[in-house]
């Protein structure tokens, strides 16, 4: 943070200064609603859809299978159909997807430990914008 204020345009955001990133897809995808919640299912091995409704009710079942090809596209998890009557489909996390539940469980703890913060300055906040 000190050597970006001691750049001779610090405060200032220039058209360049991404320019830098070869990539700005940013293909991460725990920011939307359900990305986060699937990878803590697949924490502990393979799941199959059914399963993965149980912790998720709010989730529709076209809303879980977007997000499981988003995130099997991403490489972040593997989906593997199994021969049968009727046929069987389990899904598991990669080593990338594993790799994400490092990162998350460190933005479970900052939640965590920001929460009460957090909560405080949208009740503050709200108190100054009534709807």
């Amino acid at each position: 943070m000190g050597e970006a204020l001691s750049h001779p345009d610090a405060g200032k955001l220039r058209p360049d200064m991404f320019d830098h990133c070869e990539d700005t897809s940013y293909p991460v995808r725990v920011g939307d609603k359900w990305t986060g919640r699937i990878l803590v299912c697949l924490r502990d091995g393979a799941r199959r859809f059914s399963e993965l409704r149980v912790p998720l009710p709010g989730v529709t079942p076209k809303v879980l299978t977007e997000s499981l090809r988003a995130m099997e596209r991403d490489g972040l998890l593997v989906r593997v159909a199994h021969p049968g009557v009727p046929a069987r489909v389990e899904y598991s996390l990669t080593p990338v997807g594993r790799g994400l539940l490092e990162f998350m469980d460190s933005a479970c703890r900052w939640n965590r430990d920001n929460r009460e913060d957090i909560l405080g300055a949208r009740r503050a906040w709200a108190g100054r914008h009534p709807a």
